[in-house]
């Protein structure tokens, strides 16, 4: 392995492998409907696209109701775009609830989803073009590869084995650990045999990456902005005037790794 290539690459895998924001919305929707006892099952017309713009203010699973509830409840898209690390503990603040118990709500929704609608539920998934050829071809290399994501290590296995890649158990490392994920990077790098290892991490929130780049001891790990996903053109256009961070277009994930640099 040269500079310019990875001995470990960690992956995101919501906005950077997938593109889930069908599924997104749908379980998200079911879960809204169960906690807030919504008696219309069908959503308002415009309120999946508004979803959509605003994925890039959820950072975990339990935040998907919550965002329908703010929408529902009439607060703006532009004030929840800039205001949402604020918005979504009063939301919960409001009606006695717990981060937790919404996030074991929608596990619980998806899981039934699987259970009884597992083709229709696959249905609902797009990997970005090229990317599963990559990360194949990155596996043959010799590369170590792991998914450090926030999403249910179970449902990203799932998606991943429909489309033939089958990575072991220990290389999903999903929700369930409870790690932040600048914390898993430092054990990935501890662990790894080779002293002269070399991580890089693709991921589509700037604020995740941003967490990696204060820690003093992952000062080499190299960071990529994936520009494809779930986040927004201020987010890109930061990462563009961070030296330390590079944007990473989808054309260019699906080359050798030098031109991701």
């Amino acid at each position: 392995m040269t500079a310019s290539s990875p001995t470990i690459l960690a992956l995101d895998f919501d906005g950077v492998i997938c593109d889930g924001l069908i599924e997104y919305f749908e379980v998200a929707w079911r879960t809204y409907c169960e906690i807030w006892s919504f008696a219309n099952d069908t959503p308002p017309d415009d309120l999946a696209l508004r979803f959509y713009r605003l994925r890039p203010v959820i950072e975990t699973g339990w935040e998907m109701p919550v965002l329908i509830k703010a929408l529902v409840d009439g607060i703006l898209d532009d004030k929840i775009l800039y205001e949402w690390a604020s918005i979504a503990p009063k939301l919960l603040l409001n009606d006695k609830l717990q981060a937790k118990e919404i996030g074991a709500k929608l596990d619980k929704q998806r899981d039934k989803w699987i259970t009884t609608d597992l083709d229709g539920w696959l249905s609902l998934h797009r990997f970005y073009p090229g990317v599963i050829e990559k990360i194949k071809l990155t596996l043959a290399s010799g590369v170590d590869l792991y998914i450090v994501t926030t999403k249910e290590g179970r449902f990203v296995q799932q998606l991943l084995q429909q489309e033939g890649v089958n990575l072991p158990a220990k290389s999903i490392i999903g929700k369930e650990v409870k790690l932040p994920k600048y914390e898993i990077l430092r054990n990935l790098k501890q662990e790894a045999e080779n002293k002269a290892v070399s991580l890089w991490f693709v991921e589509d929130r700037l604020k995740t990456l941003q967490l990696v780049q204060q820690q003093a001891d992952l000062a080499e790990v190299k960071l990529l902005l994936a520009d494809w996903g779930y986040n927004t053109q201020a987010e890109r256009e930061a990462a563009q005037n961070d030296s330390r961070i590079h944007l990473l277009s989808l054309s260019h994930f699906s080359k050798d790794f030098p031109t991701w640099l």
